[in-house]
C-alpha cells in the first residue's frame, strides 16, 4: 500500500487562488510629453499625477527602456509607474513593451490622460471607449489591437477658441488651475490606489464625477 506522504506529515494541497488573487501587479501609465517645455502642460496630467503619487509615497523614478518606472507597493500590491518617453503620439509602444516584459494582464492597466470635454479637475474612470481624438489613446489602441483597456480622464476643459485646441492643451495651466490643482492631484493619487486595492467597478462608483 502506497502511503500519501503529503498527508501523512500534515500537508494539504495548496489552495486554488482565485483570479483576484493572483493579479496583484498593476501597470499604471501616465501619459504626457518629455522635455521641460512640456512639464507644466494640461497635456502633460498625466506625469503630473504619477510625479505626485511618487513623491507622496517617497519614491523616484529610473530612467529605462521607452520610459521613466517607479514601484509603488501599497497593501500586498505592486504598482509599476511608467511614465512613456516615446512622445505622446507614440504611446502604445512604451505601454506594450512594459505590459509584456512584467507579465502584467491588460485588465491590470490604467492608462491616465487628458480630457478636453471634462471640466476642470473631474476625474472619469473607463474600463473601454474610443480615442477621443486624443493622439496618446489613438496609438494605445493600435498597439494593443482594442478599446477595451481601463483609461482614467482629468478634465482640463475646453476653454479655447476655434482653431487654438493644440495650443490650448500644449499651454500652461492658468494660475486659477494651478491654484486648485494640488486638491486635485491628492483625490486623483487616491483613484489611482484604489484602482489597484478596490478594484475598478468600486473605483469608478467612488470617484466618477468627483
Amino acid at each position: 500500500m502506497m502511503f500519501n506522504l503529503k498527508k501523512w506529515f500534515g500537508f494539504t494541497d495548496p489552495i486554488e487562488l482565485t483570479p483576484e488573487d493572483q493579479m496583484k501587479k498593476f501597470l499604471i501609465v501616465g501619459l504626457g510629453n518629455i522635455g521641460e517645455k512640456y512639464a507644466n502642460t494640461r497635456h502633460n496630467i498625466g506625469f503630473k499625477i504619477l510625479d505626485y503619487l511618487a513623491e507622496t509615497s517617497d519614491i523616484t523614478f529610473e530612467t529605462v527602456k521607452l520610459g521613466d518606472v517607479s514601484t509603488l507597493k501599497i497593501k500586498g500590491r505592486t504598482l509599476i509607474l511608467l511614465k512613456p518617453s516615446t512622445f505622446m503620439n507614440l504611446s502604445g509602444k512604451s505601454i506594450k513593451y512594459w505590459l509584456e516584459k512584467e507579465h502584467i494582464p491588460l485588465e491590470n492597466l490604467l492608462v491616465i490622460t487628458d480630457d478636453l470635454n471634462l471640466p476642470f479637475g473631474s476625474l472619469r474612470l473607463k474600463t473601454k471607449g474610443s480615442d477621443g481624438g486624443h493622439n496618446g489613446l489613438k496609438d494605445t489602441q493600435d498597439k494593443l489591437q482594442t478599446v477595451k483597456y481601463n483609461r482614467f480622464r482629468f478634465g482640463i476643459s475646453d476653454e479655447f477658441s476655434t482653431g487654438r485646441q493644440v495650443d490650448y492643451v500644449l499651454g500652461e495651466w492658468t494660475e486659477d488651475e494651478n491654484s486648485q490643482l494640488k486638491e486635485r492631484l491628492k483625490i486623483a493619487a487616491e483613484l489611482v490606489k484604489s484602482f489597484a486595492l478596490a478594484g475598478v467597478n468600486n473605483t469608478m462608483n467612488q470617484f466618477n464625477g468627483k
